[in-house]
């Protein structure tokens, strides 16, 4: 049966088509390829068209009949959120109120929302459960939990069948070396340590060290993108049977903080990665980890990789593969 996966030549979404073919899924991939990438489109057809566009959405769910729907297609940079905050809510929310009036109109198409650890702003009682208080302190995480919201009232109010997955930070690659990480510019901290340790940049510019944490630099939660991709298909599934409940984390429970990362990238390349320290970038939180016990207890989910070093030995290998070809 078809799942229609909205982003799905992005990193994430082509993690998630590679789980659910492997299930027994056809993933019909939606995407305008302004961020995602049609080499990643492996696994079922790609339809092009923007998430705004209403007719296209229709036309597409009229030629495929997907039974279900998992929504990634949004922009996802905090820095740019906050330097063009309009292109964020027009891309993220329009898009997405966009896409879920075309599903409720379809029969209440279920749909998996591809939400974000942003939503819960800076937090001091760790670690954060779905019951924490939200307060989003850039616009990105201010369009990720607007949608939530949305999903919600839709739900009351027609019905409509969604689960919001929270996940925190996405790294590593397929240890298959199918797909991966591939931005341009990449904003995302690992592949840019792995720019330095490959030599195409002279450091890593790590933004504050005054932070309350134990070394002053940031401390966030990595989670292998091949479990949240698991995790997708897993609620997909459930959702179908009625049997997911509407919220949950996608974590490992654990914190790193930005210095350990680069600790662990000198590991796994066996180069040194130079620093320099600049001050903090506005929106930035201290501190974010999951509590993903939620997930586990009711569906059964947990992460499979743990290990630090074997996360980031995916994400050097995938990188070196975009480099050279091996």
């Amino acid at each position: 049966m078809n799942v229609l996966v909205v982003g799905g030549a992005g990193y994430i979404g082509s993690h998630i088509c590679k789980n659910l073919a492997a299930n027994g899924w056809k993933p019909v991939v939606y995407d305008n390829l302004s961020r995602g990438d049609r080499r990643f489109v492996l696994w079922g057809p790609l339809v092009e068209g923007d998430i705004r566009d209403r007719g296209k959405l229709q036309e597409t769910i009229l030629k495929y009949r997907p039974v279900a729907t998992i929504h990634l297609a949004a922009f996802a940079y905090v820095g740019e959120s906050n330097e063009d905050p309009r292109i964020y809510y027009n891309n993220n929310v329009v898009g997405s109120l966009t896409l879920i009036d075309a599903l409720s109109a379809n029969g209440n198409l279920p749909m998996v929302f591809s939400s974000s650890c942003t939503v819960y702003g800076n937090q001091s009682n760790l670690p954060l459960t779905e019951s924490h208080p939200v307060a989003p302190i850039n616009p990105y995480g201010n369009s990720k939990l607007t949608v939530e919201n949305i999903l919600a009232d839709y739900r009351r109010a027609y019905g409509f069948p969604s689960t919001t997955l929270r996940y925190f930070n996405a790294v590593g690659a397929d240890p298959d070396m199918e797909t991966g990480e591939s931005h341009n510019p990449e904003p995302h901290l690992i592949p840019i340590i792995l720019e330095v340790a490959y030599g195409d940049k002279p450091h890593l510019t790590v933004f504050g060290n005054d932070y309350p944490t134990p070394d002053g630099s940031c401390v966030r939660d990595y989670i292998h993108v091949s479990d949240i991709a698991r995790a997708h298909v897993l609620v997909l599934e459930e959702l179908l049977k009625d049997n997911a409940k509407p919220l949950y984390n996608l974590g490992t429970g654990v914190g790193y903080s930005v210095l350990e990362i680069v600790r662990a990238v000198e590991k796994v390349a066996k180069v040194q990665v130079p620093v320099e320290f600049a001050p903090r970038r506005a929106g930035d939180p201290a501190t974010l980890y999951a509590d993903a016990s939620l997930i586990q207890d009711h569906l059964g989910w947990k992460p499979e990789y743990m290990e630090l070093e074997y996360i980031i030995d995916t994400a050097w290998r995938w990188f070196k593969k975009e480099r050279i070809g091996s």
